[in-house]
């Protein structure tokens, strides 16, 4: 969506508000090879700001609520490669790399904050996907979300990526559940519609239901995954698959 004419923003937003439908997330911030948040570099954080601040833009015209934040990788690199000293020389202990994300996400926050605009952090896995991305577990997303304490940062649940680094999913969603803003599905393996894989989303959304009816709350669910099949039947499969699984 940031990548779209201005325009055409305000175009899909009327859209939108016409059909009374929601818009789901676009990625206002994503690096999967620098460690953009785990260093402290100025560069780095004028990028990163400058693409919350065009953010802002971006969620007006269309209606967005919530923006995607993936924050870079690790600092892998050993003090022994060269070229590693240009992003800070060597490797960074894990803690230091924590705060280090956790300083540049609460600047990040106060940007959003007065345009009532959620970034969510996305967890990644290692495993099929984006090995050595900063963030790939739900319990170290908390933990950030905690330490920034903001209501412009809380975590994207994907439930194909945390199925595939850590299972446990319902307990892993209770312990998460407040400091969670958008939820991702994707069944595994083959990250396609649910009831392709291995996954109960059939359970876990009727726990997601439950909780929120407990709680008068409510998610975004972003359908993130590839159709099983092509064409029409394809299609018709995706809307099939979600209604067994809605627990309405």
């Amino acid at each position: 969506m940031a990548t779209v004419e201005p325009k055409l923003q305000e175009k899909i937003g009327q859209l939108l508000r016409d059909l009374q439908m929601k818009m789901g997330v676009f990625v206002a911030y994503a690096d999967f090879e620098r460690p953009s948040f785990a260093v402290k570099k100025d560069e780095f954080r004028e990028e990163v700001t400058s693409k919350i601040k065009a953010a802002i833009d971006v969620a007006r015209r269309c209606g967005a609520s919530h923006c995607t934040v993936v924050p870079g990788t690790i600092d892998q690199q050993s003090i022994h490669d060269p070229t590693w000293n240009k992003y800070g020389g060597s490797r960074l202990a894990e803690g230091y790399q924590f705060a280090n994300a956790v300083d540049l996400l609460r600047e990040c926050s106060e940007l959003l904050e007065p345009h009532e605009l959620t970034m969510v952090l996305e967890p990644l896995n290692w495993r099929a996907n984006h090995g050595g991305v900063f963030l790939q577990r739900s319990d170290q997303a908390f933990a950030i979300c905690r330490a920034v304490d903001s209501p412009s940062c809380k975590i994207l649940f994907d439930i194909y990526h945390q199925q595939i680094t850590e299972g446990n999913l319902i307990p892993n969603i209770d312990h998460c559940w407040n400091e969670i803003g958008y939820f991702q599905t994707g069944d595994n393996p083959g990250r396609k519609e649910p009831g392709t894989g291995e996954i109960n989303y059939a359970r876990v959304c009727q726990h997601i239901h439950d909780r929120c009816e407990l709680e008068n709350k409510s998610f975004v669910f972003g359908m993130e995954h590839g159709n099983s099949m092509r064409g029409k039947g394809g299609e018709q499969a995706v809307i099939d698959a979600y209604r067994l699984i809605d627990p309405t």
